[in-house]
């Protein structure tokens, strides 16, 4: 017997288990078939960002507000499952303002301190660790290196690695990955650079492709690999999927770059084009993809819309039909304010915490996300589906336990009616219109 998940637009139904869409089998339904001897990609986990902003908003509320808002990502039951992270190596745009690990100048590190990120940041991973059971998956992500060590001076508006502080630099990702373990932190991963193509008015740095390949050839990979950070993983590119393929292709088509890396992070902004996460894979399958941010942007007119949780599984379902392994979403949490960032770069989150009143919000976005990221578990593997209905999303999983996850969603006016079949195993339900269900065989 399925069980039956539904989020529903103009109802009460939030991930909420139900059983009348559950209908009699017609021949004439259309038929998903899965198929569970068909197996893809194995799921890493979900998550979202602690960034500083999303860390220091949890502080500026009472502890009992603070605790279910942990509850609501990272516990399994009843909050959305999350066991995966991303972490700043030191400022970002959602930092409160932008700061290094170092004192400015400093080539051999000696005044390397991440004090900064024990007040709000490795707290609160800690706390998330203790709701969710078990260790965060962490990866950590440089906005930009120190300004001594780039063309333009500065940690923002882009600018260059200069190649005489490429060592310093790579060590410096080793120092961030020890200091985070003595803290007892699980940094599983570290990429190259968060957007390198994009010169930001905030903390960022460029690199061509070719730049990217020659610095983890000849400096960052070596360099990890023979430090105490050698089973980090090293992802590269950390950008938008419109031109991953072209970006990714002079990296992982070079051997001796391509042994130190795992495999691609990229973000959504920009484009829908799923199809290119999967031409990555069919290039290079021995390595992985992870999806490390996205969100919605224009903090002041998303508010509560029901289009911005379609936008999150649409692009959810999209990538991880085309062996994407993990989603890793953005900031945690913001205030209702959408930030704070110091440069004004405000968005949403799937959870707003309105400070004042103390308040927590949840967006639709956070009902969507759960839809996938509570029933999916680390370890599940993405399972052959033949999908005929043309207006439906869909994406299907066995988990670790055995038990077959569906996710479907219905992004039309209209409720549409379908079966699934699974071995000889055969049930028809209906979608209700502007809905997400999850079917749990």
């Amino acid at each position: 017997m399925s069980k039956i998940i539904l989020t529903q637009k103009d109802s009460d139904y939030r991930l909420s288990s139900v059983s009348h869409l559950k209908i009699s089998t017609a021949s004439v339904l259309p038929k998903i078939l899965l198929d569970k001897k068909t197996r893809y990609q194995e799921i890493l986990g979900f998550g979202g960002a602690f960034t500083e902003s999303a860390c220091y908003n949890l502080y500026r509320v009472s502890k009992e507000v603070r605790e279910k808002a942990l509850k609501l990502y990272f516990d399994p039951e009843e909050g959305i499952g999350y066991t995966m992270g991303r972490v700043s190596i030191h400022g970002c745009d959602f930092s409160l303002n932008s700061y290094t690990y170092i004192e400015e100048g400093d080539k051999e590190l000696k005044t390397f301190d991440i004090s900064r990120d024990r007040q709000w940041v490795i707290p609160t991973i800690r706390d998330a660790e203790k709701i969710a059971k078990t260790s965060i998956r962490l990866l950590g992500s440089p906005w930009t290196p120190p300004a001594f060590m780039k063309d333009n001076n500065s940690p923002l508006r882009g600018g260059h690695l200069l190649e005489e502080f490429a060592d310093s630099w790579a060590r410096y990702y080793v120092r961030f990955i020890e200091e985070y373990r003595k803290e007892g932190m699980n940094i599983w991963g570290v990429s190259v650079q968060n957007e390198p193509a994009a010169v930001q008015r905030w903390d960022s740095c460029i690199y061509s492709a070719e730049q990217e390949r020659d610095f983890v050839k000849n400096h960052l990979g070596p360099i990890l690999k023979n430090s105490s950070a050698k089973d980090v993983n090293l992802l590269v590119w950390d950008h938008n999927r419109d031109i991953i393929v072209e970006r990714v292709k002079p990296i992982l088509s070079d051997p001796e770059t391509a042994k130190y890396v795992w495999g691609t992070a990229f973000h959504w902004y920009v484009s829908e084009a799923f199809e290119n996460v999967g031409k990555v894979h069919q290039m290079f399958p021995d390595k992985g993809l992870l999806f490390t941010e996205g969100c919605v942007e224009d903090f002041s007119t998303h508010k509560y819309r029901w289009e911005s949780g379609e936008r999150y599984a649409r692009n959810m379902m999209g990538d991880l039909n085309n062996y994407c392994q993990g989603y890793i979403d953005w900031n945690l949490y913001l205030d209702n304010l959408g930030g704070p960032n110091h440069v004004n770069n405000v968005c949403d989150a799937p959870i707003i915490l309105d400070i004042f009143p103390e308040k927590i919000i949840l967006e639709t976005s956070y009902y969507y996300i759960g839809h996938i990221s509570k029933y999916v578990k680390p370890g599940a593997f993405r399972i052959g589906m033949v999908q005929p209905h043309p207006d439906l999303k869909a994406v299907a999983f066995e988990n670790p336990s055995g038990q077959i996850v569906l996710v479907l969603m219905n992004p039309t006016s209209s409720e549409i009616k379908f079966q699934t079949q699974i071995e000889s195993n055969v049930e028809a339900f209906v979608s209700p219109a502007r809905s997400i269900m999850t079917l749990l065989f």
